[in-house]
């Protein structure tokens, strides 16, 4: 007979002394049972004590976390959070350097845990710990501890960060603009002033003030400390006034901060880990986002230096110097030159830039291309103009369309989304990256346009199907704007054809009955297959980063199942694994049979508790959870959309429902189709005998006839 739903068991240890194996009962007060264990060991004052956990991060236990002990967990009977808080605060303040330094990594480890923090903080330690920063007496590893056991500290927001002091920060900062510090108490100052500024409004005006974007740039060289300094350039940046966002572009640019991180950051000797691609792409979305003011402004027909823009378009096409001067003469050969140009509005070609977004940002990309680019502009404008009137490609109307485009494909003017990656190592080689991007996709567009022999009525098709050759490219992670080219010349329009026919078949073609019949029987042996792959996917287990309240300091669990498909096995890790990771390095399991379902998205708890994660829809996309008995949640955010729908497929699979995930529903059409070629392939591949006389027979239900002519 199984054991009641409130009683787990665990086991107790205290140094120097034989483990006590206990039943928990869940529903008795934890004072109780800690007062039973002291007596085990004939300790007095069991207030004095509390329950930690042996592995992993070896956080108190309270009466609000110990609905997560799990039968066989290990836990350590250790002198109360108050009590440790107490005797540390004394210790840090001690004259004896030696101890000091014991009580200061004593102190960083446990500052993590959420209940010593509130003691510690409620005895005023954090103010102690930014005296002993201030005091600048604190060297080497004592002031590196002392800063991680801050940050910790600072990290539960128990505390606001508008409360930190001005020489504080000017204490921090001089840790950073100092030419020669320790790497690990430049990485905890940077992390410290990120937090700063990412927390508190006025802060930011504070930190900007003592740290210089220059010397942050000096930082890039070592790889131990790029990414905390790109975090905070990122942080800096984000934060910053719209009017400073420019200025600090441009200051960003004057110091090559693109090229310095090409050559050390992507182009170094190191891989790029996940948290650096995140802070990679943070940046491009941040300078990408720069564009949206010039997007979401609407041109003034009645501006002339904006008109002027658009004179110079039409001179540099067609030689304006040639102008007759009779004003009517005049304004019937503009409005001829721009119907060449491609604009909707051949009159006032101004009125084709009031719709945003794109904005004046078409007119910027149509700019740039004729002065930069001038024989590739002048060599689309004059074979455009030179062609049939049904199989031209209006210049104009494709540059504006194409620029909304790109914005769409980029997102710009969206904020970087929490726990994304997707950076573009392309658009780190060139200081006008966006400029160059258009003048590729807009060369791609009219040759498209050749290549389908469009008409003015195909123009939304053609606009789809460049849409599809650039997601397709940029997918593949481009290395250079010549790489892109590459990557497109190798996407014409017969390739996308070809690609589309290709993923269509399984829904387009074989519609036959006795095909589709073959495609239902075919079907249960290819799910079945499907899922015995989802599930080996499990037991190889993934690994999952924590969401937080800073990106800083990663922190990653691991979860797997187990061979036999009985028991989810988790733990928390101190970086992310090379490989799999052992069942014994994993502290924490859930029975598959106290497993109620799993939810996803915004039906997750953990996104609706975070509001700012409710507003994020990739990370919303993202999210599942695993509800179990008796009414616990496993939360989960997966990395990219794969290991998602690896992971709800396989757990849709392991309690016996259906997986729909499109991944699967992809898989499912591909292995069908595959399978079904190759049985065509061999009844191809039969030789078919003289036929005997008939004989009666039942009818099949399961006929073919083909016709091989």
């Amino acid at each position: 007979m199984p054991p009641p739903a409130d009683i787990v068991k665990v086991a107790i240890e205290w140094p120097g002394a034989n483990a006590q194996l206990i039943e928990m009962d869940q529903k008795r007060p934890l004072s109780s049972i800690i007062r039973e264990v002291c007596d085990g060991w004939s300790l007095s004052g069991s207030e004095q004590f509390a329950l930690r956990y042996a592995d992993g991060p070896q956080l108190y236990i309270t009466e609000q976390s110990r609905g997560d002990i799990k039968n066989g967990t290990i836990l350590r009977l250790a002198i109360s959070p108050g009590r440790a808080a107490r005797q540390l605060l004394e210790r840090i303040q001690s004259h004896g350097i030696d101890a000091r330094l014991e009580a200061l990594k004593e102190l960083a480890k446990l500052s993590a845990d959420p209940t010593f923090a509130a003691e510690f903080i409620n005895m005023e330690g954090i103010g102690t710990l930014a005296r002993l920063v201030e005091s600048g007496t604190h060297f080497g590893e004592m002031l590196a501890f002392t800063l991680t056991a801050f940050l910790e500290l600072m990290d539960h927001g128990i505390v606001s960060w508008d409360l930190i002091s001005l020489s504080f920060i000017k204490q921090i900062a001089g840790y950073v603009n100092q030419p020669m510090v320790d790497v690990s108490i430049l990485q905890r100052s940077l992390a410290i002033l990120e937090s700063m500024v990412l927390n508190s409004h006025s802060l930011y005006h504070r930190v900007a003030q003592e740290i210089t974007v220059g010397q942050l740039i000096g930082h890039l060289s070592n790889q131990e400390i790029q990414t905390y300094a790109i975090a905070l350039i990122n942080a800096l940046f984000l934060k910053a006034p719209e009017d400073r966002r420019q200025e600090m572009a441009s200051t960003l640019a004057q110091k090559h901060l693109r090229s310095i991180i090409l050559n050390h950051v992507i182009r170094g000797n190191r891989p790029i880990k996940a948290e650096m691609a995140h802070q990679l792409y943070v940046l491009q979305v941040l300078t990408f986002n720069l564009l949206e003011e010039r997007m979401m402004t609407k041109m003034d027909p009645n501006d002339q230096a904006q008109r002027d823009i658009i004179f110079e378009l039409r001179r540099i096409a067609f030689d304006g110097e040639n102008d007759p001067t009779g004003t009517e003469k005049r304004k019937a050969m503009y409005t001829k030159d721009y119907k060449m140009l491609g604009f909707t509005n051949h009159v006032n070609p101004a009125l084709d830039f009031t719709q945003t977004p794109p904005g004046m940002l078409a007119l910027d990309n149509m700019l740039y291309l004729a002065k930069v680019h001038q024989d590739t502009y002048i060599r689309i404008v004059l074979e455009n103009s030179s062609r049939e009137d049904k199989h031209e490609c209006p210049f104009g109307r494709c540059a504006i369309e194409l620029t909304r485009m790109l914005c769409e494909i980029l997102q710009v003017g969206e904020l970087p989304n929490e726990g994304c990656n997707d950076y573009h190592p392309m658009f780190f080689t060139h200081d006008r990256a966006w400029e160059e991007f258009f003048c590729v996709c807009i060369q791609l567009l009219n040759k498209t346009w050749k290549e389908m022999r469009a008409t003015a009525e195909d123009f939304n098709k053609v606009m789809q199907v460049v849409r599809e050759q650039i997601t397709r490219a940029l997918a593949m992670k481009p290395s250079s704007i010549d790489q892109l080219k590459n990557k497109l010349r190798g996407l014409n329009y017969s390739e996308i054809l070809r690609l589309r026919q290709s993923e269509r078949m399984s829904q387009d073609d074989f519609q036959s009955p006795p095909i589709i019949e073959l495609r239902e029987r075919i079907q249960p042996e290819i799910l079945e297959l499907i899922k015995q792959q989802r599930l080996n996917r499990l037991c190889e287990g993934s690994c999952f980063r924590k969401l937080g309240n800073r990106r800083r300091q990663e922190k990653f669990w691991f979860c797997r199942l187990s061979l036999n498909h009985k028991v989810l096995h988790y733990g928390d890790l101190d970086e992310s694994p090379q490989g799999e990771v052992p069942f014994e390095l994993l502290s924490d399991k859930i029975p598959v049979s106290d497993i109620k379902s799993v939810v996803t998205g915004k039906d997750c708890p953990h996104m609706k508790e975070k509001s700012a994660l409710k507003q994020n829809k990739e990370v919303l996309e993202l999210a599942f959870s695993v509800l179990y008995d008796p009414d616990e949640t496993l939360n989960f955010v997966a990395p990219n959309k794969y290991e998602y729908c690896i992971w709800t497929d396989g757990l849709c699979a392991l309690l016996g429902r259906e997986m729909g995930s499109d991944l699967t529903r992809s898989d499912l059409d591909t292995l069908i189709s595959m399978e079904m070629k190759l049985r065509l392939l061999d009844l191809e591949n039969i030789t078919i005998p003289e036929a005997p006389p008939p004989v009666p027979k039942e009818p099949s239900s399961y006929n073919f006839t083909y016709n091989y002519s």
